[in-house]
C-alpha cells in the first residue's frame, strides 16, 4: 500500500520537474525535424487528391452533376477522376524527394550527434 502510494506520488511530482534534455533527445528532435516536413505534406497532398478523386467518381456515379446544373456528368467526372488519381500517384514520389532534401540537409548535425553518443 506504501509503495503503491509512492510510486503515484513520484509519478505526479515527475510531471512537474524540469526535465533534463539529453544528447539523445536531441537526436530524436532533430530527426523529427527532418522528416516532419515531407510527412505533412503527404498526408495533406494525399488527402486533396483522394477527395478530388472522389468528387470525379460522385460525379460520374450520382445525380449530383444534374443537381448543380450539368447536363452530362460523366466526362467532367472521369476528368476529374484522372487528376484525382494523378495527384495520388504523384504524392509518394514527391515525398521520396522531399525526405531526401531534408535528410541531406541535416545529415551533418545528425551524423556528427550520433557519433558523438555512440562514443560515449
Amino acid at each position: 500500500m506504501n509503495n503503491d502510494k509512492n510510486f503515484i506520488a513520484q509519478n505526479i511530482r515527475a510531471q512537474y520537474t524540469a526535465k533534463e534534455i539529453t544528447e539523445l533527445d536531441e537526436l530524436r528532435a532533430l530527426d523529427a525535424k527532418a522528416k516532419r516536413p515531407a510527412n505533412v505534406f503527404a498526408y495533406v497532398f494525399g488527402s486533396i487528391s483522394a477527395i478530388v478523386m472522389g468528387s470525379g467518381m460522385s460525379l460520374v456515379m450520382t445525380d449530383i452533376g444534374a443537381t448543380i446544373g450539368i447536363a452530362n456528368a460523366m466526362v467532367p467526372g472521369i476528368v476529374v477522376g484522372v487528376i484525382g488519381m494523378a495527384m495520388a500517384l504523384l504524392t509518394y514520389p514527391i515525398y521520396k524527394k522531399m525526405l531526401a532534401e531534408r535528410k541531406a540537409k541535416h545529415a551533418k548535425e545528425i551524423i556528427a550527434l550520433s557519433e558523438k553518443i555512440m562514443n560515449k
